[in-house]
């Protein structure tokens, strides 16, 4: 299976890039490790860095105009659970653009209200990072914020025990929870 892998890894990116860039989709790298690996994924017309693994990949993915997306499951746990940088040292680095659910979606809404104290992000900052910077990064230019013209997705949100439970949701303006 190495071998394979080995023989077909170029072949098969190249695809996949190729078929991407035709629909206009952005394409994200996972898990660099290196300014080297970020720099290779650049020239693949990368957009986002999944899970930098250290802070040398995402310092790099910064410079070269990549957003950032770490787990929101990494902020709730207090870090890595396979022993990566943390969410939290790159937000405090500001190098943090995008949270995503990971294998936790309920960690989305928890993250962000961690996020002003663990990193001195300002709850509207935070909150951006899985809302209109993820919409954005993947051109989604209908939704993320709240505005005329826009889908007008919410949700209410009442803090108990420091735990954030979603009280209320609205799509598209109409209350569905």
């Amino acid at each position: 299976m190495q071998t394979l892998q080995g023989e077909n890894v170029h072949n098969n990116l190249r695809r996949i890039v190729e078929l991407c860039r035709s629909l206009g989709l952005p394409i994200a790298s996972h898990d660099d490790t290196t300014a080297e690996q970020v720099r290779e994924n650049v020239e693949h017309c990368m957009a986002l860095a999944e899970f930098p693994t250290t802070l040398e990949a995402a310092r790099e993915a910064k410079r070269n105009g990549l957003a950032v997306i770490m787990g929101a499951p990494n902020i709730v746990r207090g870090g890595s659970h396979s022993g990566n940088i943390s969410a939290t040292d790159l937000a405090r680095e500001n190098l943090l653009d995008i949270l995503s659910s990971d294998y936790m979606p309920a960690s989305l809404l928890h993250a962000v209200f961690l996020l002003p104290e663990l990193a001195g992000f300002s709850l509207s900052r935070a909150l951006e990072t899985v809302t209109s910077a993820p919409a954005k990064a993947v051109g989604l230019e209908d939704r993320g914020v709240l505005a005329p013209g826009k889908r007008a997705d919410t949700a209410q949100v009442r803090l108990t025990n420091g735990v954030p439970v979603v009280r209320a949701v609205w799509r598209e303006g109409r209350r569905v929870l």
